[in-house]
């Protein structure tokens, strides 16, 4: 029996970090700080990647990617996400779509949403329409000014002829 479409929901979430080069999606935001985190602190790629790892089961980013793993100091959002795939890719599945919210009061995403959406298709293996991103403010609600988080949902389909 094939296995049916799968669901995975992620969530991350960084505080600022002064002198750190801010990546969001992949895309470097220039003239705003980064975010403190063993990798590059891509909160969005983080959040995508523990999606695709929920909907193949296959737990989350930091058992599989562990903070206390020294080759990973600094890995880029894109390069765990390639991982990723080919841990759900190893599993039977493939990435068919995402949706994700990045949450803060900063930076504006909406300049650089297109080329997220690109970056994101790129290493997802994804037209562009199969990616959206978008970004709210909490309003005063959490991450006042203290970070960047992201909320991501992803969509797995199986591979055909995976066990």
């Amino acid at each position: 029996m094939a296995e049916t479409p799968r669901v995975g929901i992620g969530f991350d979430v960084h505080p600022w970090a002064e002198g750190r080069p801010l990546m969001l999606g992949g895309i470097r935001f220039e003239g705003v700080d980064g975010l403190r985190g063993h990798s590059d602190g891509d909160a969005v790629c983080h959040a995508l990647a523990d999606a695709l790892l929920g909907a193949a089961a296959l737990g989350d980013v930091g058992e599989h990617f562990p903070e206390s793993d020294p080759v990973l100091e600094g890995i880029a959002g894109l390069d765990l996400l390639a991982r990723t795939l080919t841990l759900v890719a190893d599993a039977g599945f493939a990435a068919a779509s995402c949706d994700l919210t990045v949450i803060g009061e900063r930076p504006s995403i909406a300049p650089r949403r297109s080329e997220m959406r690109s970056a994101l298709a790129g290493a997802l293996g994804l037209p562009v329409g199969a990616v959206s991103v978008k970004a709210t403010r909490p309003e005063g609600l959490g991450l006042q000014g203290d970070g960047v988080g992201c909320m991501a949902i992803a969509l797995l389909a199986p591979i055909e002829g995976s066990p």
